[in-house]
């Protein structure tokens, strides 16, 4: 067997890992870590001292940047969480860094002869890659094919989907009487279309993220507490129960999204999604499996009952699948000993 690898895992230091509220990405960061050391990897975790976890904790700052205001400017914050793992590479095999912003480890990579690894979670401009190719031998893994094909000239060492703990996502076989739009209120992410395509084809929306100045400028004038209604920000518990209850997500995006990773929530507790082909919402969605995929917002519309009368046991099936934990944490630790061993070679 191969040996046990020895890992810094570089979370963001926003919020603990993982998160006591929403974040995503601490949320992943978290069942990643875990997942390593269950296999008996010895793994070095960079985050906030309030997080919680089976590896070594670094803690760089006691609470993150979102709980604690002393800590602002949080590029600081996040830089200095990078440098005390880059300080101590000597001591791992590989260092691995989950970008929630831009990837500032990049100019680390030279700083060190141990690979470092670079997950960004959002989907980069153009303008942005071409800063980052001024860096061609640093790793990154792409979340989805649209990302790697966003990150065009980069070293791409591995692809990889995000993943969904489907034993903390309740499965339900028959779903209540609403549709559900859950994510952040921002202009890209469609939520005046998902009001639209509710009340044009006569169904309850739920609407749940939490409150912002977009929402109250753009949303809030929609709400009218009977077809539409707002709930609010939801997490852990009550975002499952409110996910499992809905006949469908609707995620009609208006900007490419690198992943989706509520897609793959929704569908791990049976609920279908009806997306807008964008982005990476072709990767993660099997039309007319655990969801539609349509080009345009009448196409939604017009597609929604098929949407509705799919299998939800086929949907859960599907997620578990397709996005699985084991499989995320085997392709991570696949691409790690591919750097540790110089088999990822180098573009140039």
């Amino acid at each position: 067997m191969s040996r046990p690898l020895r890992i810094a895992h570089v979370a963001p230091v926003a919020t603990s890992v993982p998160p006591a509220g929403s974040g995503s990405i601490e949320a992943l960061t978290s069942h990643l870590t875990e997942g390593l050391v269950a296999r008996g990897h010895d793994v070095t975790l960079f985050a906030t001292g309030d997080s919680t976890t089976a590896a070594r904790l670094h803690a760089t700052f006691p609470r993150g940047y979102r709980d604690d205001p002393s800590l602002w400017t949080w590029e600081i914050c996040e830089m200095f969480n990078v440098a005390a793992a880059i300080e101590r590479a000597a001591q791992f095999d590989l260092v691995h860094v989950e970008c929630e912003y831009w990837p500032m480890s990049l100019p680390f990579t030279r700083l060190t002869a141990t690979p470092v690894l670079h997950t960004v979670h959002y989907a980069p401009r153009p303008e942005e890659v071409d800063i980052w190719r001024r860096y061609p031998d640093a790793a990154f893994v792409a979340i989805s094919r649209e990302q790697a094909r966003m990150m065009g000239g980069l070293r791409i060492a591995g692809t990889i989907h995000h993943a969904v703990d489907a034993a903390t996502h309740t499965f339900r076989a028959t779903a209540d009487d609403y549709l559900l739009f859950l994510g952040r209120f921002t202009k890209g992410k469609g939520v005046p279309q998902a009001i639209e395509v509710a009340r044009r084809t006569g169904h309850r929306l739920l609407l749940a993220a939490a409150e912002n100045d977009y929402y109250h400028e753009h949303v809030a004038p929609l709400v009218d507490g009977s077809r539409v209604q707002y709930v609010g920000e939801v997490t852990g518990d009550a975002k499952v129960a409110l996910l499992g209850g809905a006949r469908a997500l609707l995620y009609p995006v208006q900007l490419p999204e690198p992943f989706g990773l509520v897609l793959t929530e929704a569908m791990a507790c049976g609920t279908p999604a009806a997306a807008l082909n964008l982005g990476a919402v072709a990767e993660v969605v099997d039309h007319g499996v655990s969801g539609g995929v349509f080009d345009t917002l009448d196409a939604l519309v017009a597609g929604l009952p098929q949407v509705l009368a799919l299998d939800r046991a086929v949907v859960r099936a599907t997620a578990e699948r397709r996005f699985g934990l084991d499989r995320m944490i085997d392709a991570y630790v696949d691409v790690y000993r591919r750097l540790v061993d110089g088999r990822e070679p180098s573009p140039r």
